[in-house]
This record gives C-alpha cells, structure tokens and sequence, in this order.
C-alpha cells in the first residue's frame, strides 16, 4: 500500500492545511501590528492662544470640550470622539487620535505630560504625540481642532 493510496481524492493534503492555517495567521498578526492610521497629509492642530487667527471652516465642527476642562500640562481623553485633547503649555491647545499606534488599544490616561497605553506601555508625547516609550513605534496622528472663545472643536 502507497502513501498516495491513504489520501482521499477530495481532502486536501495535511501539507496544505497547515500552510493556509499558518498565512491566515500571519496575516491576522500583521492587520493587527502594522495598523495605522495616520496619514502623511494630515493637518497640525491649532494653537488656540490666538482666537483671532481664524479658521473659519473649523467654526462648524462638533464641540469637544471647554478650554477650562483641560488641565495646563496634561489633558482629557474623549473616549466616545476618539480624541485626546491636551495643554501642553498655557493657552496652547493640541489634539490627537486616542487610538495607541502599536496594536490599536485605546490610551487610558495623562500624567506628567504623557499620554499612555495600558495594553502594552507605550507612551506618548502631550506636547506633539511623539513616542516616548514604545512598543509603538509610530506617534499618535494628530487631529486638527479650533479653539473659539472657550470651546475646543474639531475642524
């Protein structure tokens, strides 16, 4: 009796399943790690010291906060919007996507002008969303806000 005599016709080989088990597998892994979501031509946020400086086309956007709801030197994450929104210095406004760059877990919190992810460590910069610790070797993408008044908006 052959080898070839134990295979059914219709089964695929043992060989076979594994390889395609193994590629799904890989290709699971590398959707998950290689996330990302920036993009090259995305807008720097605004520095919302100067309410005359105007973008009017961002007068429209959804509200995020009041300027009073962000501490001066660290920041409040907006779960539902996506968004951190932080102050680095006083009067000085900087938004980014809440979305960690390593494997997309959301950040948790801002201390000491770092903005963190419980999943796997990383942080990240309050000041310009730059990796201060990985894993993420990517820095946070950062979203273009206005500040009118007293309220921060997505433009």
């Amino acid at each position: 009796m052959t080898s070839e005599s134990l295979h059914s016709q219709g089964a695929p080989a043992r060989r076979t399943v594994v390889a395609a088990v193994g590629a799904a597998g890989l290709a699971v892994a590398l959707t998950a790690c290689g996330s990302d979501d920036s993009s090259s031509g995305s807008a720097t946020t605004q520095n919302g010291s100067d309410a005359g400086g105007g973008a009017e086309a961002g007068s429209s956007g959804a509200v995020l906060a009041k300027t009073g709801d962000i501490p001066e030197g660290g920041g409040k994450i907006l779960a539902k919007e996506g968004v951190v929104v932080t102050q680095p210095v006083k009067g000085q406004f900087k938004a980014f996507s809440s979305k960690c760059t390593h494997q997309g877990c959301a950040v948790s919190g801002i201390t000491g002008g770092v903005i963190s992810c419980p999943c796997h460590g990383s942080q990240f910069s309050a000041a310009d969303g730059s990796v201060k610790k990985g894993p993420a070797t990517q820095p946070l993408p950062a979203k273009n806000i206005t500040v009118s008044g007293d309220e921060i908006k997505l433009a």
